[in-house]
């Protein structure tokens, strides 16, 4: 679904996400998401612990998923798996130590600052299978084929033209390739007016 906006409308939502996820970067997820993150998020969420154990604090504290993607469906070792929003880069170096180093995980961003991070957390556990860009869901940097996995945590609700994303995650996909999506829905009504809708869009 490709909604009803103007460039202007459009590229004001991009400016508040990148905004919001800079703050988030500077500042911890902790003070900027009303749901548990860091440490608490991991437990109520039931990642594995045996994928958590010996991690920095800083890259433990830096979770703010909304989902386990990982609960969704088997990474084996030598796959290779995109992050669609990867954010600090948890998730991303979570499926490093599942794909192994005969694997390799790409992890993309819309935001410098939680590439930065992401870039930072890598260097604190010194693995080679893990690489972090700037791009967009809708338009990803690929060729067809490139990947057995997709995963992606709490992002798809953010982006602007969800269908596009959804044939970008499916193009890039090997075939027989998995999509382990973990996300929000809607429970009532956006606001009826336009402003109202560009406004809350990354709340």
């Amino acid at each position: 679904m490709q909604p009803n906006l103007t460039d202007k409308e459009a590229a004001q939502i991009r400016k508040s996400i990148q905004e919001k996820y800079s703050r988030v970067a500077a500042t911890g997820p902790a003070s900027c998401f009303r749901y548990p993150t860091g440490g608490e998020g991991l437990q109520e969420l039931h990642y594995p612990p045996e994928l958590l154990r010996d991690l920095p604090p800083a890259v433990i504290a830096s979770f703010c998923g909304v989902g386990n993607p990982f609960s969704l469906g088997p990474i084996h070792p030598g796959e290779a798996v995109l992050d669609i929003g990867c954010g600090g880069g948890f998730d991303s170096l979570v499926a490093a130590r599942m794909v192994g180093p005969s694997g390799r995980v790409v992890g993309i961003d819309v935001t410098p600052a939680m590439l930065d991070q992401a870039r930072s957390h890598l260097a604190l556990l010194g693995l080679a299978n893990v690489s972090f860009q700037l791009a967009a869901a809708e338009s990803l940097p690929f060729p067809d084929n490139d990947f057995e996995v997709v995963i992606s945590n709490g992002v798809f609700n953010l982006t602007l033209d969800k269908e596009a994303a959804l044939k970008e995650a499916h193009r890039v996909l090997k075939p027989g390739g998995r999509v382990l999506l973990a996300d929000m829905v809607l429970v009532a009504e956006l606001p009826a007016d336009k402003t109202g809708k560009i406004e809350n869009w990354h709340q």
